[in-house]
């Protein structure tokens, strides 16, 4: 994910692969697949709050106090060791954003406002970029489409594509400082800069052509409680680093651009990113989706908070994360070897990044 990057969908790509298998697009939906994925799963669909909120603190607490070391510190490798910890921590934290999108707003009361003010606001990326965006990439009518905020054919673009895409991400904590420190304060005074930024640089997406509408009624209000939190923090960061130092911001934004980064790779497999841009059956966005189940060692920490389920996850967009191991379990062994569910089974983020590259390197 990084705020609206500005790859050039019509420079890049090229058209399908020779010899490419049947459209994803035109795949009919296992019937008995979704129908066991919905009824083998009821009596774990309830988020739990005494997993929630000791998961997000937990990981929060663990982020700030290794970024405080990092900058304390005045050693190269330890800094650098705390500072992959903080990186590690924090992007776990903030990928309970992924959460806050899909749970009920009743069903963890005030865990919204607490990330927020732990985490979203601190990093820049406060729950408004990804709530009400999210939620069109799980849109049946969406997925893959133009239409969707988080989607590009990454596997039908030209090779570079892959890098680039990786590469932008090293950029995103600077741009978040530019966007609320800069922009948004300027953008209150001058409406034609505040649309702009609302529609380009607002939301957590990759496709490039996406332009967020206008927000509306109490999500309005939210967002902008959440603007001034964010943009007052950034101008503290910046203030202080011209009272004491630029060295405890240079080394913040190097760990959250980690973060970023180790989230752009986890998007970079979440997908196979096949589809040419026709809509898809719920079956062919769960085929076009990955899960990296156990015994995969390292999944849990380039996709943590359950997002190494992530093709089960859009079949089943509102269980909890906590859920989404003990549901694989079941539809696998219920489902058994050969079924449509194992054909969205990979064994590592390598095999997937392979898979990916060597698709780009068919397109001409």
């Amino acid at each position: 994910m990084t705020v609206q990057e500005s790859i050039d969908i019509a420079a890049v790509r090229g058209p399908a692969p020779a010899g490419a298998a049947i459209k994803l697009s035109g795949t009919p939906d296992d019937k008995e697949m979704l129908r066991a994925a919905v009824e083998l799963t009821r009596d774990i669909s309830t988020a739990r709050p005494g997993i929630y909120w000791p998961d997000m603190l937990g990981s929060a607490a663990l982020g700030y106090a290794a970024l405080a070391g990092a900058i304390l510190t005045a050693s190269t490798w330890l800094a650098v060791a705390l500072g992959v910890i903080a990186a590690l921590a924090l992007y776990r934290a903030l990928l309970f954003i992924h959460e806050l999108t899909h749970i009920h707003r009743t069903a963890l009361p005030g865990f919204r406002f607490a990330w927020n003010l732990l985490v979203g606001i601190p990093v820049l990326t406060p729950s408004f970029m990804y709530e009400g965006v999210h939620t069109l990439h799980h849109a049946r009518t969406r997925y893959g489409t133009a239409e969707d905020p988080e989607y590009l054919p990454l596997a039908l673009m030209k090779p570079w594509s892959l890098p680039l895409f990786i590469v932008l991400a090293v950029l995103l904590p600077v741009g978040l400082l530019i966007r609320s420190a800069l922009l948004v304060p300027l953008g209150a005074v001058i409406p034609p800069l505040r649309k702009l930024v609302w529609q380009r640089a607002s939301s957590l997406s990759i496709n490039p052509d996406f332009r967020r509408r206008a927000p509306e009624g109490d999500f309005a209000r939210m967002v902008f409680w959440q603007e001034l939190g964010a943009s007052v923090w950034a101008l503290f960061l910046v203030g202080s680093a011209w009272a004491w130092g630029w060295r405890p911001l240079a080394i913040g934004l190097a760990v959250v651009s980690l973060a970023a980064v180790l989230n752009q790779l986890r998007t970079l497999v979440a997908h196979l990113w096949e589809n040419d841009g026709d809509p898809m059956t719920v079956t062919g966005q769960y085929l076009d989706s990955v899960n990296v189940p156990p015994p995969v060692i390292l999944a849990p920490l380039w996709a943590p908070v359950g997002l190494r389920y992530h093709a089960l996850h859009h079949l089943l967009p509102s269980m909890p994360y906590h859920s989404l191991g003990e549901a694989n379990r079941r539809l696998r062994a219920h489902l058994g070897a050969g079924s449509t569910y194992e054909r969205s089974n990979y064994p590592g983020m390598l095999v997937l990044v392979a898979k990916i590259a060597r698709s780009t390197m068919k397109v001409r």
